[in-house]
């Protein structure tokens, strides 16, 4: 799969160590130290929940909104009661063996009143166990990882046994406008707790090469969010909010090599996941089973594309661009088909094929348009659960 790289874009690592002088902060790093719960990784079980996700009402849209005298800070209020701090212990060893803990704080984002969190998977990377502080303060030591995206840097915690949160709005990502203006808020413990920063959407549909800062964990991070409000160590895990308050993004990386660009995860390629959580407490990621090249002008003109836009099914390698025997193999898709449309909605306008697929749950049938030998067909496709390939 053919993709834009920019170099030097580094994942925030949330390594912020807790302030001292903070009551708050001291326990939490104390309970680090002496003890904690244990995080059980994969995907775990619960009960159907009785309170859904908050999604954006139906045939509404946030994304047209803009900013007023004052709505920003009122808007930032609001949407801060949903802005966690997650605080972690990781075990390490120093150059003689010997083992300690080290505790870190990031940032997450109630979407759930029974404590469903989304956040970077970075921010809970190799942890042994998580806190979770509340806006109010309140803490949370019961908090377990149910699931993570195998195809961006997206985790889904849960704090046990809670009740009556206050769950965050999701708005519509497919829907973003570049020039539009957003929020980011951030409430990781210490030098950033309850940050604010404003701009707008600069760029979307952006590929970047993501780092922890070390060189050597990179992953490729594609259909991002670029953005000039500032993302730090405070607001990465957090979310990039529209004008009507709604969370349209996951703030995960910055840029060391260009001033005022940020980055942030689609929330609608999410969607998904959550639904499946809600549901019945389990969670794994749509697949299709296909490798595509996002088709841009020059794209089409190298390839000689009767469109302008959509996912060219196509392979550089020896290997064919539909997976045998995926769910896109079993539907007859076929190699050199251009996907234009999944459900209705336009690739490439609205977000990268791969990302408008994490909207829907296995087992759900989409509608794809493909255009093949310069005809357009529909065709059906039954989504089944990813597959490390």
């Amino acid at each position: 799969m053919e993709e834009t790289k920019q170099d030097n874009i580094t994942v925030i690592d949330n390594t912020e160590r807790s302030s001292k002088n903070s009551l708050i902060v001291a326990l939490l790093v104390l309970a680090l130290v002496f003890g904690g719960t244990g995080l059980c990784f994969g995907i775990l079980a619960y009960n159907k929940v009785s309170t859904p996700i908050t999604f954006l009402n139906s045939g509404s849209d946030g994304n047209s909104a803009n900013f007023v005298e004052g709505s920003i800070a009122d808007i930032a209020d609001k949407v801060s009661e949903s802005v966690v701090s997650i605080v972690s212990s990781t075990k390490m060893r120093d150059f003689f063996g010997q083992s300690y803990s080290s505790s870190a704080a990031g940032t997450g984002v109630i979407v759930s009143s029974d404590g469903y969190i989304l956040t970077n998977k970075h921010v809970i990377a190799d942890a042994t166990s998580v806190y979770v502080v509340l806006d109010d303060g309140t803490i949370y030591e019961s908090v377990e990882i149910v699931a993570t995206d195998p195809l961006n840097d997206i985790a889904f915690l849960k704090i046990k046994d809670a009740k009556d949160l206050k769950a965050a709005t999701l708005g519509d990502s497919k829907t973003l406008n570049v020039g539009q203006q957003v929020i980011a808020i951030g409430n990781a413990l210490g030098q950033y707790q309850n940050t604010v920063t404003s701009g707008i959407i600069s760029g979307l549909g952006r590929s970047i090469e993501a780092s922890d800062g070390s060189g050597y964990n990179t992953e490729t991070l594609s259909d991002m969010i670029q953005t000039d409000a500032a993302i730090n160590s405070g607001n990465s895990g957090g979310p990039l909010v529209n004008a009507a308050g709604e969370v349209i993004g996951i703030n995960t990386a910055t840029s060391t090599s260009a001033e005022n660009m940020g980055f942030a995860i689609p929330i609608s390629s999410v969607k998904g996941m959550l639904k499946q959580l809600i549901e019945n407490g389990e969670a794994s990621r749509a697949y299709l089973g296909v490798y595509s090249v996002e088709i841009t002008p020059e794209v089409a003109k190298a390839y000689n594309l009767p469109v302008s836009s959509g996912a060219y099914l196509y392979n550089s390698s020896a290997y064919n661009a539909v997976i045998s025997g995926s769910p896109a193999s079993k539907a007859g898709l076929k190699d050199k088909d251009i996907v234009t449309a999944v459900n209705g909605v336009k690739v490439g306008t609205a977000g990268t094929l791969s990302d408008l697929i994490g909207e829907y749950k296995p087992g759900d049938t989409v509608q794809l348009t493909v255009v093949r030998e310069g005809n357009e067909t529909a065709i059906n496709v039954t989504l089944e659960g990813y597959k490390n390939l």
